[in-house]
């Protein structure tokens, strides 16, 4: 991970703070989950497995494949997670994934400002080719929210991962290009500025 940066990387704007994942926070996102967990097509934990999310975050962090952060809010009350995954070093290219935000955060700036921070590190300090975004097929509200950021949908990985509920997923696989980042830097900050 020493390569892409530090451990301990923050990133902070005016509608959310992403701090490095502690457990520290796990009372807190235990209550912000809410029933997030029932949404069939994702991993959200519910709030009782949170403390083994944390630890196994934290442990995909320790292998260097995987750097989580905790969403905070304005008031800073941790509110979310999400991630910086499948780090490719040699191009280097990485995936924004493992993202949920409890209910009461959704439907404002804080995820599209959160997005725009971590693609913003992605390309301007670690120099990405790439940065993607994968989910479930049938999550439809997650592939309307990665095409409002401006990625492209790349195609989809049929049958791709078993769910815990035994169901194979396919996944939906898009990206945004190094060369794509200005025209999707000033859609984000359009979007986060506007009038709401």
């Amino acid at each position: 991970m020493s390569r892409l940066g530090p451990l301990d990387l923050e990133l902070r704007g005016q509608h959310v703070a992403l701090v490095p994942l502690s457990h520290d926070h796990r009372a807190a996102l235990a209550e912000a989950v809410g029933d997030l967990h029932r949404l069939w097509y994702t991993t959200i934990p519910d709030a009782a497995g949170m403390a083994a999310e944390i630890d196994r975050r934290l442990a995909l962090r320790e292998a260097g494949s995987m750097l989580p952060f905790t969403l905070l809010d304005a008031a800073a009350r941790p509110v979310g997670m999400t991630t910086f995954m499948n780090i490719d070093h040699a191009l280097p290219r990485v995936e924004i994934g493992s993202t949920w935000v409890g209910a009461t955060a959704q439907r404002g700036p804080l995820n599209t400002e959160a997005k725009r921070l971590l693609l913003g590190h992605a390309f301007e300090v670690w120099g990405c080719e790439a940065v993607e975004f994968r989910t479930h097929r049938l999550n439809l509200q997650s592939r309307r929210a990665i095409e409002r950021l401006g990625a492209q949908f790349d195609g989809m990985l049929r049958a791709h991962m078993r769910m815990p509920n035994g169901t194979m997923r396919d996944t939906a696989c898009y990206s945004i290009l190094k060369s794509e980042w200005p025209t999707v830097r000033s859609h984000l900050d359009w979007q986060i500025g506007k009038p709401r």
